[in-house]
């Protein structure tokens, strides 16, 4: 392990009280710094060696960037975040998603933006749907795709990992130039449902503890494995029971950790007993690996015990299209760790699933699309109007996310939002993913920049 002045750097900025102590204390994995609702607690930079998945660096909590008098303690308590960036070796420059782009936030960026540091632009509080808005008007910074996160229940740390590694090389290997990170693949399912032998099972070996006990694996152990031209990071994870009989500290910990598996990772196979199969804990858990945002890959264990397959995988196949729609097409592969039957099919699922996780659409094709959705299907009419969807353009990929302009977004019903959703995901190939459809109120938001540029062309 490098020694601690040896790793690299990254400062936390941002205005007050945007959540910079609560994402330190994240990364950290401690409370070491004060955080409360009134801003301006931080003053001094705090520095702590951080770990996110397998990258190890120093984090430093700084004051919030403020504008002040000079020589005012204001002013001075900049000056200590001013250094700590120009000490960094990246930037996490933060904001506050819920209340959304301040002109004190704009002010910053372009403060930050001289820096010549990387910089990677957070928006923390991301939780629910108030955060929406505030995460389209984050691009109006001009620092690329903001990394929505909740440092508070640590939602989004799986996205934050994609943004800062290629700036930080991973603990005792140096960074190559080339080198492709590994997927990362977290298995997941009830206890006993095969998961630690279906990954000695794919790795060859008896890498992890496997029994007929339920309960074995605790921590999420991770394994490194290279298949199909790419390498993988397996995530072992310990079994996931109903809140109610989760018992005991050490299992309340090992839960969590399985949690926090699922956020980190690209792709979640999840494990089906086939003799005991799609039971409700089973739809909790590919519940909350959609709301993550993850791609899915659903294996169906211990099919060597199976007699009448091509019946019984029918039978499934129509379960999971009844019980898991917002999963819609995540597929479903028969596997067995004691045989190591479909392992290889499975592989090829994770790898697909990837990419489809990665797929974005031209937004060209998107409008020729959203034009025929409507014609075939129009918005309904509420109270005697009906809602004109004028412009669809993807968001983001990981997963595929969506805004949609219309005159009236508040007025469009949920079925008919499930009308193009449904549409999305089957004509766009977009199978076992999370599709998110996101509605705003407007024009075409590139109308008038074709305007102007016409007007220009013309002079």
């Amino acid at each position: 392990m490098a020694s601690r002045r040896e790793l690299p750097r990254v400062a936390i900025v941002g205005r007050p009280n945007v959540g910079k102590s609560t994402l330190f204390n994240r990364l950290v994995g401690k409370r070491l710094a004060l955080v409360d609702a009134e801003p301006g607690v931080t003053r001094d930079r705090r520095e702590g060696e951080a770990h996110l998945a397998g990258l190890a660096f120093i984090a430093i909590d700084t004051a919030g960037l403020d504008e002040a008098a000079p020589d005012s303690l204001a002013a001075r308590v900049t000056a200590q975040t001013k250094a700590a960036v120009a000490d960094a070796d990246v930037c996490l420059f933060v904001i506050d998603a819920r209340a959304g782009v301040t002109p004190l936030d704009r002010h910053f960026a372009t403060l930050l933006r001289s820096s010549d540091k990387p910089m990677i632009l957070v928006a923390n509080k991301a939780e629910g749907v108030a955060a929406e808005a505030g995460l389209l008007e984050a691009y109006q910074l001009g620092l690329d795709e903001p990394v929505a996160i909740s440092a508070e229940h640590g939602e989004g740390m799986g996205d934050l990992y994609d943004a800062l590694a290629p700036h930080l090389p991973a603990p005792d290997e140096p960074a190559s130039v080339g080198d492709e990170a590994p997927l990362r693949v977290a298995v997941v399912g009830r206890p006993n449902t095969g998961k630690s032998t279906l990954i000695n099972r794919i790795l060859g070996e008896e890498r992890l503890l496997t029994g007929p006990e339920a309960g074995i694996t605790r921590d999420s152990i991770a394994v490194d494995w290279a298949a199909h031209g790419r390498t993988f990071r397996l995530f072992d994870t310990a079994g996931l029971r109903r809140k109610p009989r989760v018992e005991g500290k050490l299992e309340k910990l090992a839960v969590a950790d399985a949690l926090n598996a699922i956020r980190f990772a690209e792709v979640v196979i999840v494990t089906i007993d086939v003799q005991q199969p799609f039971e409700k804990q089973d739809l909790t858990i590919a519940d909350l690996i959609e709301r993550e945002g993850r791609a899915v890959v659903i294996a169906l264990t211990k099919w060597d015990l199976v007699n009448e397959r091509q019946a019984a995988l029918a039978a499934l196949r129509g379960d999971a299209a009844r019980l898991l729609p917002q999963l819609a097409g995540a597929p479903l592969v028969p596997v067995s760790g004691v045989t190591g039957e479909g392992v290889d099919r499975l592989v090829r699922a994770v790898v697909d699933a990837h990419t489809t996780w990665n797929k974005r659409v031209p937004t060209a094709r998107l409008n020729r699309w959203l034009g025929a959705m409507v014609e075939r299907h129009p918005p309904p009419a509420v109270s005697g109007r009906a809602s004109r969807l004028r412009y669809l353009t993807q968001l983001k990929a990981r997963p595929p996310t969506f805004v949609a302009f219309c005159s009236r977004p508040e007025k469009l019903p949920d079925a008919y939002r499930r009308y193009l959703v449904n549409g999305l995901r089957a004509d766009f190939r977009l199978p076992g993913v999370p599709v998110r459809l996101l509605l705003r109120k407007g024009e075409n938001p590139y109308e008038g920049k074709a305007r102007r540029r016409t007007s220009a062309s013309r002079k």
